[in-house]
C-alpha cells in the first residue's frame, strides 16, 4: 500500500481514504474506511475510460451482478456509483493474498488445501450461477485467501447466462490458461455455467502445481493448447486426479456442476478445516497485513469528493452487515514502487520539477481496441520509469483520450488535444485512416504527432513537418522476407500469392519482390481475385511454375490458413512466408498442422525473446498480470524517444516547437529497435528494423531483429 497523493480525493461516497492499493491502466483501488468504521476496498474507474457509454454498461453490470450475491466465499459490492463521472464501487477489504500471490511467493498448496480450496469455490459458483450469471474470469488472480477459506472476486465481465454481449463477435473473453474450449473459439457458443467449472479446474491444478494445465507462453499457444491438447498434470496429488480431468473436460456437458464437485471433494466447512486449512506461512502473512490496515491512522485531508449519491438496492443494512466480513483487492503498483520493493527500498520522494504532458489518441473501445490498450500500457510504464529516475529534470504525465476507431470522433478528439496548451506532443492514432485527419491537425499547431503501429502515406509523411514514424514503411516488410529466402533458406523459383483482398497493406511487399525476386531468381504470381476461393487450383499452378517457396501477399488469416491446408495437401515442402496481418490466433486455430513452419515478417518485436527488455516485461507483468501485448514494447520506445528529446532541450525550449525541431536530431536506442531519423526527410533510419517469426507448436516463436537473425533459426 501507497500513501495518497495531493491529487487523490479525501473521502468517496462517505469512505474515508486511507492510501492507495494499486493503480494501473483502469483506475486506482483505495483503501478507506466506511461511515460504519469498517475497512472497504473502494474501486474508482478513470474518468476517460467511463466517457464510452459501452463501459458504463459494463460497469454497471458488474455492480449489479457481484450485488446479487450474499454467499460466504463471494465478495460483494456493498456501495457503488456507477453514474458518478469517475464510477466507483466498494467491497469489503480483503487482507489476504491473491491465489496467484500465494502460489507464485510460497509454492503450490497442499493436496488437503486444494481439496478445501476447490470445494469453496464450488459453492460460490454455484451460487453464482443460482442467480443467473457466469463469472467468465476465474482464475487465481480472482481468488483471495482468508482465514477461513477462499473469496472468489472480480465480476467485471460476468453477464447473465443468456444476456447478449457488448464485446465484438471475434473477441475472445477470459484468461488465457484459464478459459475454456468454448470461451476460446471466437464467435463460439457463449460461455456458460461448465466454462466456469472448467476455469475452476484450471485453477486447482495450478494451486497443486504451480503452473497451468496448459502451459505458459505467447497467448496464442496458451488458447491453442486448450481447444486442441490434452492438459498436463504432472505433479498433480493422485487424488486430486480425478476431479480436476472430470472439471478438464473439452465437452461442457462431461463436465460435473458445481455441487457434484463439491461433493466429490468432501468438503465441510463446519469441521476441523475451517480455521486451519492454509498452510504456513500463510495465515502469518494474512495477520500482519490485517494488524496494519487495523492500524492506519486517518491521512491529512487531500481534496474534496462530491456528495454521495446512494446506489439503490445497497442498504444501510447492507453495509454494516457486510462490514463484518473481509476483503478484496489485487491491484497493479507503479515502475518505481515494484522496483523500489524489490531492492528494499521506499519510492523516492516527490520533486518541485516542471511537469509535461504527454497525450496518446487511441482506439480503446472499437475494433482495435487491444493495440489501442498495449500503446496505453506501454507509454504509462515508460512514464512512471522516467519519473523514477532520480537524475530526471522534468516529469512527465499521459493524458489518454479514447476515439473508439471512429473517424467523426477521431476528429473531435484531437481537435482538443491540440487545444490543450498543456500538451508538448502527441501519440497516435492506432489505426491508419486516422493519420491524415490527426497529421493535419498537429501540423498545424506545430505539434509533434507520433506514429507507432500504424502506417503512413509518403505524402502524408512529406506534407506534415511534425509527424514522426516510428514504424518503418510498408516496403520494409519485404526486406526480412527477401533475405530470408535468398541467405536463411535460399531459394531461386518464387510464388507470390497476391490475395486481391488484402489491398493496399501488400503492394509495397508485391512491387518489392518483383524489383528483387530472392537469390536474385525468378519470382511467378498468382492471383486470387476478391471473393476467390480455388486454393487448390492456385496450388496447381505454384507446381505447374516450379515454385521453391510461397509468398502470401494477403491479409486475412482464415484465408491464409486456407492456402495452407491446400499446399499441406500437395505436399508443398518448400518455405511459406507472410505478412504480420496473418499473425493471429485464428491462422493457427484454422491452419492446424497445416501452419507449423511458416515464416512471417513482422514490424513488432517479442519483449519475452529481448534480454534488454527484462526489466520492462516485468514491469508489465507487477503491473497488468500478463507479458506485454504487441505493440506495447514499441509504444514504451516512443515514450523514450520524446523523453530524451525533451531531455536535450533546455527548458525554456520544452515547448512543442522546440520539441517538434528536436525529435527529428534525437537517436533512442529502444528495447525493440533503434530509433534514429533522417534530419532532411524525417524518415526512420537503419536496417535493424523489421523482425521474424514462425508458427511452431501452435505458437508464433521470435527468430530475430532482421538482418541478425542466423541461419539456424
Amino acid at each position: 500500500m501507497r500513501p495518497l497523493t495531493p491529487a487523490d480525493p479525501a473521502a468517496i461516497g462517505g469512505n474515508r481514504l486511507l492510501g492507495r492499493l494499486g493503480s494501473g491502466g483502469m483506475g486506482t483501488v483505495y483503501l478507506a474506511r466506511s461511515a460504519a468504521g469498517t475497512l472497504v476496498a473502494v474501486k474508482v474507474i478513470r474518468a476517460d475510460h467511463a466517457s464510452n457509454p459501452d463501459f458504463r454498461i459494463r460497469f454497471r453490470r458488474e455492480v449489479e451482478a457481484a450485488g446479487q450475491l450474499t454467499g460466504r466465499w463471494v465478495v460483494p459490492v456493498v456501495a457503488a456509483d456507477p453514474e458518478a463521472r469517475e464510477p466507483w464501487l466498494a467491497t469489503p477489504f480483503v487482507p489476504g493474498p491473491a491465489l496467484s500471490e500465494a502460489v507464485g511467493g510460497y509454492g503450490p498448496l497442499p493436496a488437503r488445501a486444494v481439496r478445501i480450496l476447490g470445494a469453496r469455490l464450488a459453492e460460490a459458483l454455484a451460487q453464482v450461477h443460482a442467480a443467473g450469471l457466469v463469472h467468465r474470469d476465474v482464475k487465481p488472480g480472482n481468488i483471495l485467501l482468508a482465514p477461513d477459506g477462499p473469496r472468489l472476486i472480480d465480476f467485471g465481465i460476468a453477464r447473465a447466462e443468456g444476456a447478449a454481449t457488448l464485446t465484438a463477435v471475434d473477441a475472445v473473453i477470459g484468461t488465457p490458461g484459464y478459459l475454456a474450449p468454448e470461451q476460446a473459439r471466437a464467435g463460439g457458443p457463449a460461455a456458460g455455467a461448465a466454462s466456469d467449472v472448467f476455469s475452476l479446474g484450471c485453477v486447482l491444478a495450478y494451486a497443486a502445481t504451480g503452473h497451468g494445465p496448459f502451459g505458459g507462453g505467447h497467448a496464442a499457444a496458451v488458447v491453442y493448447r486448450t481447444v486442441h491438447d490434452e492438459p498436463e498434470l504432472t505433479g498433480l496429488p493422485p487424488e486430486l486426479l480425478e476431479p480436476v480431468l472430470a472439471c478438464l473436460a473439452k465437452d461442457p456437458a462431461a463436465r460435473p456442476t458445481p455441487a457434484q464437485l463439491c461433493a466429490v471433494l468432501g468438503d465441510d466447512p463446519s469441521g476441523a478445516d475451517a480455521e486451519d486449512w492454509l498452510p504456513p506461512p500463510l495465515p502469518r502473512l494474512i495477520a500482519e497485513r490485517s494488524t496494519r490496515a487495523l492500524e492506519l491512522p486517518a491521512p491529512e485531508p487531500t481534496r474534496i469528493d462530491a456528495p454521495h449519491t446512494p446506489v439503490r438496492g445497497l442498504t444501510r443494512r447492507r453495509l454494516l452487515a457486510a462490514g463484518a466480513g473481509l476483503a478484496a483487492v489485487g491491484a497493479p503498483t507503479a515502475w518505481f514502487a515494484t522496483r523500489g520493493r524489490a531492492r528494499g527500498k521506499t519510492p523516492p520522494p516527490a520533486r518541485d520539477l516542471a511537469t509535461l504532458t504527454l497525450a496518446l489518441q487511441a482506439d480503446l473501445t472499437g475494433p482495435g481496441k487491444a493495440t489501442g490498450q498495449a500503446h496505453e500500457r506501454g507509454m504509462r510504464l515508460a512514464v512512471e520509469q522516467h519519473n523514477s529516475r532520480k537524475d530526471a529534470a522534468f516529469l512527465l504525465a499521459l493524458r489518454v483520450a479514447d476515439d473508439g476507431g471512429d473517424p467523426a470522433r477521431a476528429a473531435q478528439v484531437v481537435k482538443e488535444l491540440v487545444a490543450d496548451p498543456a500538451v508538448a506532443a502527441l501519440t497516435g492514432p492506432t489505426w491508419d485512416a486516422a493519420v491524415p485527419e490527426l497529421a493535419a491537425a498537429c501540423g498545424k499547431a506545430d505539434l509533434a504527432l507520433v506514429l507507432v503501429s500504424v502506417d503512413s502515406a509518403e505524402t502524408v509523411q512529406s506534407q506534415w513537418r511534425t509527424l514522426c514514424a516510428t514504424r518503418p514503411a510498408g516496403d520494409r516488410f519485404a526486406l526480412p522476407v527477401i533475405d530470408y529466402l535468398s541467405r536463411l533458406k535460399p531459394v531461386r523459383r518464387t510464388g507470390l500469392v497476391e490475395d486481391v483482398e488484402g489491398g493496399e497493406p501488400t503492394w509495397p511487399l508485391i512491387r518489392s519482390l518483383q524489383q528483387s525476386p530472392p537469390s536474385m531468381g525468378t519470382l511467378s504470381i498468382h492471383r486470387i481475385p476478391v471473393g476467390g476461393s480455388d486454393f487448390a487450383g492456385v496450388v496447381r499452378a505454384l507446381t505447374e511454375a516450379g515454385a521453391e517457396a510461397v509468398v502470401y501477399a494477403g491479409t486475412s488469416p482464415q484465408r491464409a490458413a486456407r492456402l495452407a491446408r491446400a499446399l499441406a495437401d500437395a505436399g508443398f515442402p518448400g518455405p511459406r512466408v507472410a505478412l504480420q496481418h496473418v499473425m493471429e490466433p485464428a491462422f493457427l486455430m484454422d491452419a492446424g498442422p497445416a501452419g507449423e513452419g511458416w515464416v512471417f515478417s513482422a514490424l513488432f518485436t517479442d519483449p519475452l525473446a529481448v534480454p534488454a527488455a527484462a526489466e520492462f516485461v516485468g514491469a508489465h507483468r507487477a503491473a497488468y498480470g500478463e507479458p506485454p501485448a504487441r505493440w506495447a514494447t514499441e509504444a514504451y520506445d516512443a515514450a523514450g524517444l520524446l523523453a530524451a528529446a525533451l531531455t536535450g532541450l533546455e527548458e525554456e525550449g520544452r515547448g512543442r516547437a522546440g520539441l517538434t525541431r528536436r525529435i527529428f536530431r534525437t537517436a533512442h536506442q529502444g528495447l525493440a529497435k533503434p530509433l534514429a531519423f533522417d534530419t532532411g526527410t524525417h524518415v526512420l533510419t537503419g536496417e535493424r528494423i523489421a523482425h521474424l517469426y514462425r508458427a511452431e507448436s501452435g505458437a508464433y516463436r521470435y527468430l530475430g531483429l532482421y538482418p541478425d537473425v542466423r541461419p539456424s533459426a
